[in-house]
């Protein structure tokens, strides 16, 4: 791949980091997105909440990483809180893409962060980027984050919409909260058990997403998740074998509820997420087991 200028917003992030670390040691040029005056050419100042973005800053970029949003899993979602998990999202993508649709020369390609959470609860259906959103705070959300992005797409930007499961990490994301609660011996599965987990190690999560910037034939919902999806039961005892510690305990339903309010609706639901899209693209994971992908993230 020839030496390229890309930009990154959410650079700072758990993926975004991963991503920025793994362009910069292959020799690509990274610009930054800061919430404050850029300090250099590899810095771009921007105001997500403002829907300000210095454009200029953008110009020569061939690709621009749109990985920007307040965490699902920081806070409690008190209706406050999910105002800014949509906002730093929804406003933060069409100052974006705005910014981008004013370039004379705008970037061949946009990939934009979206989720799995898209989908809704499948149940036991498994499903592709070929399904309708499901209900839910959620899912109206991906939806208008995606669709945020339409002033790149009709400036005639390639457009990818990264949608992504729950990535195996220590560093950050619900598996950064899982990890201590199983060494501490109180690991256990969530509820029934029963509920598929669509997960990707990070390792794959950023390769995928590199293949994105450099897949010409790719644009719109691409899901960014391992082969197969597992229960929560599976994914719990595959935790307890390689941390070497028994996970006997269910953690129930309403104690869930009671920790996490509505957010426990989307821990206990079921996502079985299948990356029908990345897959056909030629895309070929290196961690697609869950214990392949733990072993790598610890």
């Amino acid at each position: 791949m020839e030496h390229r200028r890309i930009a990154v917003a959410g650079a700072s992030g758990l993926i975004g980091s991963a991503l920025v670390r793994s362009l910069a040691a292959d020799g690509h040029e990274v610009v930054r997105l800061v919430r404050r005056s850029a300090r250099g050419g590899d810095e771009v100042s921007w105001d997500p909440d403002r829907q300000y973005v210095d454009a200029a800053g953008l110009a020569g970029c061939d690709a621009v990483v749109n990985l920007a949003g307040a965490g699902v899993g920081d806070h409690r979602w008190t209706d406050a809180y999910k105002r800014k998990i949509r906002d730093s999202r929804v406003l933060g993508t069409a100052a974006l893409a705005e910014a981008v649709a004013s370039l004379d020369t705008p970037p061949r390609v946009f990939v934009s962060g979206s989720a799995i959470g898209f989908y809704g609860d499948t149940g036991d259906r498994a499903v592709d980027e070929d399904a309708p959103p499901g209900d839910g705070f959620l899912p109206r959300l991906c939806v208008e984050w995606e669709e945020a992005a339409a002033p790149a797409q009709e400036a005639g930007v390639r457009t990818v919409f990264a949608r992504t499961g729950l990535v195996v990490a220590r560093g950050g994301g619900a598996w950064g909260r899982l990890f201590p609660l199983f060494k501490a011996g109180l690991g256990g599965r969530l509820g029934s058990g029963a509920q598929y987990w669509s997960f990707i190690a990070l390792h794959d999560e950023v390769a995928a997403l590199r293949h994105l910037l450099d897949s010409e034939g790719l644009s719109g919902p691409v899901n960014l998740t391992a082969p197969e999806p597992l229960t929560n039961r599976e994914i719990t005892a595959a935790m307890g074998r390689v941390l070497r510690r028994p996970a006997p305990f269910a953690v129930p339903a309403p104690v869930l509820r009671a920790v996490l309010g509505e957010m426990a609706g989307d821990v206990l639901g079921s996502a079985r997420v299948v990356p029908k899209r990345l897959l056909e693209s030629g895309f070929s994971f290196a961690f697609p087991g869950i214990e392949d992908a733990l072993r790598a993230a610890l």
